[in-house]
Protein backbone atom coordinates (compact mmCIF):
# COMPACT_ATOMS: atom_id res chain seq x y z
CA UNK A 1 0.00 0.00 0.00
CA UNK A 2 1.35 3.72 -0.97
CA UNK A 3 2.15 6.23 1.93
CA UNK A 4 -1.36 7.31 3.53
CA UNK A 5 -1.91 10.79 2.76
CA UNK A 6 -3.48 12.46 6.45
CA UNK A 7 -4.45 15.84 6.98
CA UNK A 8 -4.59 17.11 10.43
CA UNK A 9 -6.97 19.90 10.27
CA UNK A 10 -7.46 22.04 13.88
CA UNK A 11 -7.10 25.29 14.70
CA UNK A 12 -5.32 24.34 17.93
CA UNK A 13 -1.57 24.02 17.40
CA UNK A 14 -1.07 21.93 20.41
CA UNK A 15 -3.91 19.24 19.07
CA UNK A 16 -2.49 19.46 15.40
CA UNK A 17 1.31 18.52 16.77
CA UNK A 18 -0.32 15.94 19.35
CA UNK A 19 -2.67 14.09 16.83
CA UNK A 20 0.58 14.39 14.40
CA UNK A 21 2.81 12.60 16.75
CA UNK A 22 0.08 9.78 17.63
CA UNK A 23 0.06 9.71 13.36
CA UNK A 24 3.33 8.70 13.48
CA UNK A 25 3.76 6.22 16.48
CA UNK A 26 1.56 4.29 14.55
CA UNK A 27 3.35 1.58 12.63
CA UNK A 28 2.35 2.80 8.84
CA UNK A 29 4.14 5.13 6.44
CA UNK A 30 2.42 8.17 6.18
CA UNK A 31 2.42 11.58 4.36
CA UNK A 32 0.82 14.38 7.11
CA UNK A 33 -0.52 17.72 5.91
CA UNK A 34 -1.58 19.93 8.63
CA UNK A 35 -4.11 22.92 8.46
CA UNK A 36 -5.48 25.72 10.87
CA UNK A 37 -8.51 26.58 9.72
CA UNK A 38 -11.43 25.20 6.67
CA UNK A 39 -9.81 28.12 4.58
CA UNK A 40 -6.15 26.80 4.05
CA UNK A 41 -7.89 22.88 3.58
CA UNK A 42 -10.28 24.05 0.85
CA UNK A 43 -7.74 26.75 -0.70
CA UNK A 44 -5.49 23.48 -1.11
CA UNK A 45 -6.14 21.12 -3.98
CA UNK A 46 -4.31 18.55 -2.36
CA UNK A 47 -6.08 14.83 -1.95
CA UNK A 48 -6.24 12.80 1.15
CA UNK A 49 -7.46 9.54 2.29
CA UNK A 50 -7.82 10.26 5.74
CA UNK A 51 -8.80 13.47 7.49
CA UNK A 52 -8.29 14.13 11.41
CA UNK A 53 -10.50 17.40 11.84
CA UNK A 54 -11.96 19.91 14.73
CA UNK A 55 -15.94 19.88 14.77
CA UNK A 56 -15.29 22.92 16.94
CA UNK A 57 -12.76 24.80 13.57
CA UNK A 58 -13.37 28.00 13.42
CA UNK A 59 -10.80 30.93 11.98
CA UNK A 60 -11.53 33.22 9.82
CA UNK A 61 -11.04 32.61 6.15
CA UNK A 62 -7.67 33.81 4.66
CA UNK A 63 -7.21 37.26 3.19
CA UNK A 64 -7.19 36.26 -0.72
CA UNK A 65 -10.68 37.21 -2.46
CA UNK A 66 -12.09 37.02 -5.55
CA UNK A 67 -11.92 40.50 -7.48
CA UNK A 68 -15.59 40.51 -7.78
CA UNK A 69 -17.03 40.69 -4.33
CA UNK A 70 -14.87 39.88 -1.79
CA UNK A 71 -15.51 36.47 -1.28
CA UNK A 72 -12.88 33.67 -0.76
CA UNK A 73 -13.44 30.92 -3.56
CA UNK A 74 -11.84 27.72 -3.60
CA UNK A 75 -11.32 24.57 -5.73
CA UNK A 76 -14.19 22.10 -3.66
CA UNK A 77 -17.63 22.86 -6.19
CA UNK A 78 -16.14 26.38 -6.43
CA UNK A 79 -16.96 27.18 -2.61
CA UNK A 80 -17.72 30.62 -1.28
CA UNK A 81 -16.19 31.10 2.38
CA UNK A 82 -18.43 33.56 4.04
CA UNK A 83 -16.10 34.54 7.50
CA UNK A 84 -16.32 31.54 9.82
CA UNK A 85 -16.91 27.92 9.25
CA UNK A 86 -17.01 25.07 11.83
CA UNK A 87 -15.60 21.49 11.06
CA UNK A 88 -19.25 19.69 10.68
CA UNK A 89 -19.66 22.70 7.57
CA UNK A 90 -16.36 21.89 6.19
CA UNK A 91 -17.34 18.23 6.05
CA UNK A 92 -20.62 18.83 4.60
CA UNK A 93 -19.01 21.56 1.75
CA UNK A 94 -16.46 17.77 1.31
CA UNK A 95 -18.93 15.36 1.01
CA UNK A 96 -21.21 17.83 -1.74
CA UNK A 97 -18.38 18.03 -3.73
CA UNK A 98 -19.19 15.68 -7.07
CA UNK A 99 -16.51 13.84 -8.72
CA UNK A 100 -13.83 14.80 -5.62
CA UNK A 101 -12.17 11.80 -4.37
CA UNK A 102 -13.63 11.85 -0.98
CA UNK A 103 -11.27 10.82 2.70
CA UNK A 104 -11.85 8.73 5.82
CA UNK A 105 -13.21 11.70 8.03
CA UNK A 106 -12.43 11.44 11.56
CA UNK A 107 -13.40 14.03 14.01
CA UNK A 108 -12.02 15.05 16.82
CA UNK A 109 -14.14 17.09 19.27
CA UNK A 110 -14.27 17.68 22.96
CA UNK A 111 -17.95 17.63 23.14
CA UNK A 112 -19.87 14.65 22.84
CA UNK A 113 -23.03 15.97 21.96
CA UNK A 114 -22.14 16.22 18.57
CA UNK A 115 -20.99 12.60 17.76
CA UNK A 116 -24.67 12.16 16.27
CA UNK A 117 -24.38 14.98 13.53
CA UNK A 118 -21.24 12.77 12.56
CA UNK A 119 -23.55 11.06 11.07
CA UNK A 120 -24.98 13.35 8.91
CA UNK A 121 -21.30 13.52 6.76
CA UNK A 122 -20.90 9.97 7.12
CA UNK A 123 -18.01 10.17 9.33
CA UNK A 124 -15.84 7.10 10.02
CA UNK A 125 -15.53 8.09 13.88
CA UNK A 126 -14.82 10.22 16.19
CA UNK A 127 -12.39 10.99 18.92
CA UNK A 128 -13.10 12.92 22.38
CA UNK A 129 -10.49 15.38 23.74
CA UNK A 130 -8.74 14.58 25.61
CA UNK A 131 -7.67 12.05 23.26
CA UNK A 132 -6.87 8.57 24.49
CA UNK A 133 -3.44 6.88 22.97
CA UNK A 134 -4.94 3.80 22.80
CA UNK A 135 -8.97 4.36 21.50
CA UNK A 136 -6.71 6.65 18.94
CA UNK A 137 -4.96 3.58 17.82
CA UNK A 138 -7.69 1.20 17.72
CA UNK A 139 -9.76 3.95 15.38
CA UNK A 140 -6.78 4.12 13.01
CA UNK A 141 -5.85 0.53 12.82
CA UNK A 142 -9.81 0.41 11.80
CA UNK A 143 -9.17 3.25 9.45
CA UNK A 144 -6.21 1.47 7.33
CA UNK A 145 -8.27 -1.53 7.54
CA UNK A 146 -11.31 0.52 5.35
CA UNK A 147 -8.66 1.97 3.16
CA UNK A 148 -6.75 -1.54 2.29
CA UNK A 149 -9.71 -3.12 1.69
CA UNK A 150 -11.11 -0.01 -0.50
CA UNK A 151 -7.53 -0.37 -2.42
CA UNK A 152 -7.78 -3.97 -2.96
CA UNK A 153 -11.55 -3.18 -4.67
CA UNK A 154 -10.16 -0.58 -6.76
CA UNK A 155 -7.41 -3.09 -8.04
CA UNK A 156 -9.62 -6.26 -9.41
CA UNK A 157 -10.44 -5.89 -12.68
CA UNK A 158 -12.48 -7.53 -15.63
CA UNK A 159 -10.87 -8.68 -18.88
CA UNK A 160 -12.48 -8.48 -22.16
CA UNK A 161 -12.22 -9.35 -25.16
CA UNK A 162 -13.28 -6.41 -27.31
CA UNK A 163 -12.59 -5.12 -31.11
CA UNK A 164 -10.23 -8.17 -31.40
CA UNK A 165 -8.01 -6.93 -28.38
CA UNK A 166 -8.19 -7.90 -24.51
CA UNK A 167 -9.33 -4.74 -22.69
CA UNK A 168 -8.62 -4.97 -18.79
CA UNK A 169 -11.54 -2.62 -17.28
CA UNK A 170 -11.07 -1.74 -13.38
CA UNK A 171 -14.53 -2.75 -11.51
CA UNK A 172 -14.73 0.54 -10.25
CA UNK A 173 -15.32 1.63 -13.61
CA UNK A 174 -18.73 -0.34 -14.25
CA UNK A 175 -21.96 0.99 -12.92
CA UNK A 176 -23.64 -1.97 -14.09
CA UNK A 177 -23.82 -5.04 -16.79
CA UNK A 178 -26.65 -5.05 -19.09
CA UNK A 179 -27.47 -8.56 -20.69
CA UNK A 180 -28.63 -8.18 -24.96
CA UNK A 181 -29.03 -10.93 -26.62
CA UNK A 182 -25.81 -12.73 -26.73
CA UNK A 183 -23.92 -9.65 -25.46
CA UNK A 184 -23.51 -8.04 -22.52
CA UNK A 185 -23.38 -3.85 -22.38
CA UNK A 186 -20.79 -2.95 -19.64
CA UNK A 187 -22.13 1.15 -18.12
CA UNK A 188 -19.07 2.49 -17.25
CA UNK A 189 -18.67 6.17 -16.09
CA UNK A 190 -18.60 7.99 -19.23
CA UNK A 191 -19.22 5.38 -21.88
CA UNK A 192 -21.05 1.78 -22.56
CA UNK A 193 -18.97 -1.06 -23.90
CA UNK A 194 -20.57 -4.30 -25.93
CA UNK A 195 -18.84 -7.41 -25.95
CA UNK A 196 -19.80 -11.29 -25.94
CA UNK A 197 -20.52 -13.14 -22.81
CA UNK A 198 -22.68 -14.80 -21.11
CA UNK A 199 -24.06 -12.60 -17.70
CA UNK A 200 -24.85 -15.85 -15.69
CA UNK A 201 -20.99 -16.49 -15.57
CA UNK A 202 -20.37 -13.00 -14.65
CA UNK A 203 -22.74 -13.00 -11.89
CA UNK A 204 -20.80 -15.99 -10.16
CA UNK A 205 -16.99 -14.08 -11.04
CA UNK A 206 -18.00 -11.29 -9.28
CA UNK A 207 -19.99 -12.13 -6.86
CA UNK A 208 -20.01 -10.62 -3.37
CA UNK A 209 -19.46 -6.83 -5.79
CA UNK A 210 -21.90 -7.30 -8.34
CA UNK A 211 -25.77 -8.66 -7.70
CA UNK A 212 -28.41 -9.79 -10.01
CA UNK A 213 -31.28 -7.61 -9.78
CA UNK A 214 -33.00 -9.01 -13.00
CA UNK A 215 -32.79 -11.20 -15.44
CA UNK A 216 -31.03 -8.25 -17.68
CA UNK A 217 -29.11 -6.64 -15.00
CA UNK A 218 -26.18 -7.17 -12.99
CA UNK A 219 -25.42 -4.15 -10.94
CA UNK A 220 -22.18 -3.04 -8.66
CA UNK A 221 -23.20 -2.85 -5.04
CA UNK A 222 -20.64 -0.01 -4.56
CA UNK A 223 -22.62 2.31 -6.95
CA UNK A 224 -26.58 1.64 -5.28
CA UNK A 225 -27.89 4.82 -4.00
CA UNK A 226 -31.11 3.48 -3.12
CA UNK A 227 -33.64 0.98 -3.68
CA UNK A 228 -37.49 -0.39 -3.48
CA UNK A 229 -39.24 -3.37 -4.08
CA UNK A 230 -39.37 -1.95 -7.82
CA UNK A 231 -36.36 -1.15 -9.06
CA UNK A 232 -32.82 0.00 -7.88
CA UNK A 233 -31.43 3.49 -8.05
CA UNK A 234 -27.54 3.68 -8.85
CA UNK A 235 -25.11 6.80 -8.56
CA UNK A 236 -25.40 7.89 -12.06
CA UNK A 237 -28.63 8.21 -11.68
CA UNK A 238 -29.97 5.35 -13.83
CA UNK A 239 -33.06 3.50 -12.30
CA UNK A 240 -33.24 -0.33 -13.44
CA UNK A 241 -35.83 -2.81 -12.48
CA UNK A 242 -35.94 -5.06 -9.76
CA UNK A 243 -37.63 -8.18 -9.95
CA UNK A 244 -39.73 -9.35 -7.15
CA UNK A 245 -38.03 -13.15 -7.41
CA UNK A 246 -34.37 -11.40 -6.78
CA UNK A 247 -35.24 -8.47 -4.38
CA UNK A 248 -34.43 -10.77 -1.02
CA UNK A 249 -31.21 -11.98 -2.37
CA UNK A 250 -30.62 -8.51 -3.51
CA UNK A 251 -31.22 -6.74 -0.20
CA UNK A 252 -29.09 -9.74 1.74
CA UNK A 253 -26.37 -8.94 -0.99
CA UNK A 254 -26.56 -5.56 -0.27
CA UNK A 255 -25.99 -5.44 3.53
CA UNK A 256 -23.39 -7.31 3.33
CA UNK A 257 -21.70 -5.59 1.12
CA UNK A 258 -22.11 -2.27 3.81
CA UNK A 259 -20.80 -4.48 6.29
CA UNK A 260 -18.04 -5.54 4.50
CA UNK A 261 -17.42 -2.03 3.71
CA UNK A 262 -17.70 -0.32 7.00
Amino acid sequence: MNPIKIAVCDDEQYIRSYLISLIQKQQFETEITEYASAAAYLSDTAEYDLLFLDIELGNSCPEHTSASDGQAIFPIKNTVLHGKINGMELARRIRAAEGCPQPLIIFVTGYESYVYDAFDVDAFQYLLKPIDEQKFAEVFRKAVERLTAKTRQQQKKLVIQYAGTSRVLPLSEIYYMESQGHKIVLHLRDTTLEYYAKLGELEQALQGQFCRIHKGFLVNLAYVEGYSKAEVTLANGDRLNLSKYKYDGFVKAHLRYIRSSA
